[in-house]
């Protein structure tokens, strides 16, 4: 009777073992990502500001510990623990990982809902184009591999102080709103600028956009200090962009063209590449 005990109790370690050795594998099946993009930076932290402790290949699997502002926290080859963006880890149509894709993007189309914004000699509101400029930027930072973050992608109102807020909530590296400038007497005034409230990080994207937008139609007015509480109020690197005068004849005709408004988005998108190029 013993022995048949024995042997009974022996059958149910073996099984409690088996049994728990597969919820394991289960366990850590569920709770991995295989990555999808080229290389993936594997990072000392949450954010692209932190340094790169590794770089995965594709098809290479990794084992998720926990997350984090949408970053994941790995461990890679059983030894390497770290953190990678989750919007990247299986986009497999980023070709090339870069401090651009990693990044997380607010982009504020200004005014919207009751809030019109300033107006063109023919009526045209400026929260229209503000909107329609912001989505072609968000369309050609998502194929570059961002997160991006719009503060409004339709026409409604949204509160001045919710804005920057979201930038501040979603743990963004970058804050761009869009805007076209009017002045008190219509074709009195031409050109696009660009302004920063906080010197440092949010002078120099500034710069770096209004550098891009050089090959405008319209004139560059400069890189200008600008008390707008979007940019004030925030605690990423923030800019606000006059893409033009809306109430100047020459400067609505190239506002009001898809062509313009495409030109416009590609070099902010590249301006803000090369902001992330040149400040590692």
């Amino acid at each position: 009777m013993k022995k048949i005990w024995e042997n009974k109790s022996w059958i149910v370690a073996t099984l409690t073992i088996i049994i728990t050795f597969v919820v394991l594998i289960v366990s850590l099946e569920s709770n991995s990502v295989t990555v999808k993009v080229n290389e993936l930076n594997i990072r000392s932290g949450p954010d692209v500001t932190y340094s790169v402790k590794a770089k995965v290949k594709h098809g290479q699997r990794l084992q998720v510990i926990s997350r984090k502002s949408n970053w994941i926290k790995v461990i890679y080859k059983h030894r390497t623990i770290g953190w990678v963006a989750s919007w990247l880890v299986q986009n497999s149509n980023v070709q090339t990982v870069t401090r651009l894709s990693e990044a997380t993007i607010v982009l504020d189309p200004g005014h919207g809902g009751s809030d019109t914004g300033a107006l063109s000699m023919t009526g045209q509101p400026e929260k229209r184009y503000t909107l329609e400029v912001a989505k072609r930027v968000e369309r050609k930072l998502q194929e570059r591999g961002a997160r991006v973050v719009m503060t409004r992608s339709s026409d409604k109102t949204v509160p001045l102080a919710a804005r920057p807020e979201i930038a501040n909530s979603s743990s963004a590296n970058l804050f761009v709103s869009f805007h076209f400038d009017s002045s008190d007497e219509n074709n009195v005034a031409s050109g696009y600028t660009c302004y920063f409230y906080h010197t440092g990080d949010s002078k120099r994207l500034a710069e770096s956009v209004n550098q891009q937008m050089k090959n405008l139609p319209l004139s560059s007015r400069g890189v200008e200090f600008g008390n707008f509480l979007v940019i004030r109020d925030n605690s990423v690197p923030a800019i606000l962009i006059e893409g033009g005068y809306i109430n100047t004849k020459k400067d609505f005709n190239q506002i009001q063209k898809p062509a313009y408004q495409k030109k416009l988005a590609s070099d902010v998108v590249d301006g803000i590449a090369n902001y992330f190029k040149n400040n590692q």
